[in-house]
């Protein structure tokens, strides 16, 4: 008989819980506790759930708090992927940044809409066929080339980062928006894992889409957050906009500047409320954080995260939390992927994946509350009052 579970399940992920703050959340811009209405998403997960609350998800965008006599920046809030988005403009008349910021969050929800791998969309239509071993199928368009990219980067990955596990992620109740916390029989873990899905299943001739691994369950929520980060950037550059943060559940992506300063963000303690350090974003440059906080139970007095090593079937251990810095025509895929295959490699490992994954700004913390962080992001890092003094590594 299993010991006693605990679970922590929230959309709003960050382990916020301070002077009886139940049932409400941060908000990003202001800092201003706000109730959250009754039956929102933020209150879903029933009985037993400890209450979690929204410090930037992973990331404290600080940067927002406007000055004395500093004009703030449009902002605008919504519920996408499974998480809170916020999109803010600095410098733009308030009508053209209201109507960019809508088109942005229209697209996320056409694409949450399209790339849910558990709820009626083109990427479950997909699935389906995969597990049913139709001969071919015919996906839509634009589903391909991001199938691929992402099996390019499993690859480059040595699949670390597999986004065919979907089946395992079920299995261990990470898909649910709901969670009862059981632990997985041990036999059908191994069953799944001898089965050794993999995109490199998945082949396509044009729109056409072949299987042959019926145990490949395509989940993209480890990249799908990156991909509409770049998207975004590339629509308000396109309407001339400069100067804009766009922050998916702390995936986080920046152009320009607010104002005369760069935006500024803290990367989340993953153990108490609050910030372990803090950056100032580049144009152009994004950042994103996996971490053993954000979904997980506990049994035993042990921890199962959402991050499900594929090589074992289990979640990995060892790692609180990585953080990665990224930039370049990519930034925002590479921000969501690339902390994931360096979290699972755990602490002996981390640094020649990010080698691999051609990532020089990461910061690892371990089980132990351990910082270990490449010289290129040190620079770049103030740190919090009381944290630990973190080893850099070349």
């Amino acid at each position: 008989m299993l010991g006693q579970f605990r679970k922590v399940w929230s959309y709003v992920a960050s382990p916020f819980e301070k002077g009886g703050m139940r049932g409400i959340f941060l908000t990003l811009a202001s800092a201003q506790a706000q109730e959250i209405p009754p039956g929102s998403p933020l209150q879903r997960g029933g009985k037993g759930l400890r209450s979690a609350h929204l410090v930037a998800l992973s990331l404290v965008t600080l940067s927002l708090l406007s000055g004395c006599g500093e004009k703030s920046p449009y902002k605008q809030q919504s519920y996408v992927f499974g998480t809170l988005v916020e999109v803010s403009i600095h410098g733009e008349d308030e009508a053209k940044a209201k109507q960019a910021v809508s088109h942005v969050l229209a697209d996320f929800d056409a694409m949450h809409r399209s790339l849910h791998a558990w709820e009626p969309s083109d990427l479950e239509r997909l699935n389906t066929a995969l597990a049913t071993g139709s001969a071919r199928f015919e996906a839509v368009p634009a589903l391909v080339p991001l199938i691929e990219d992402a099996t390019r980067l499993s690859a480059q990955s040595d699949f670390l980062f597999n986004p065919a596990i979907g089946n395992l992620i079920r299995l261990w109740g990470f898909h649910s928006d709901t969670f009862e916390p059981k632990m997985p029989p041990a036999a059908e873990i191994e069953r799944l894992v001898q089965a050794k899905p993999c995109l490199t299943d998945v082949k396509f001739d044009g729109p056409s889409v072949s299987g042959s691994n019926p145990a490949v369950r395509i989940d993209l929520g480890g990249y799908a957050k990156g991909y509409a980060l770049d998207r975004a950037a590339a629509y308000l550059r396109s309407q001339g906009i400069k100067n804009a943060l766009v922050n998916i559940g702390g995936n986080i992506m920046a152009l320009g500047q607010h104002g005369d300063r760069p935006w500024k963000i803290g990367i989340q303690h993953p153990r108490k409320p609050g910030a372990i350090a803090m950056l100032e974003l580049r144009d152009g440059e994004a950042i994103g954080t996996s971490g053993d906080y954000q979904r997980y139970f506990e049994a035993d007095g042990k921890r199962y995260c959402h991050l499900i090593d594929p090589r074992t079937g289990w979640p990995a251990q060892g790692v609180q939390a990585v953080t990665v810095l990224t930039r370049g025509e990519r930034a925002g895929v590479m921000s969501d992927v690339a902390s994931k295959p360096l979290f699972i490699s755990g602490t002996p490992g981390w640094r020649a994946m990010a080698t691999r994954m051609g990532i020089a700004d990461a910061l690892l913390i371990d089980a132990q509350g351990n910082i270990q962080v490449t010289q290129a992001l040190a620079r770049r890092l103030e740190w919090a009052d009381g944290s630990r003094v973190p080893s850099i590594v070349p």
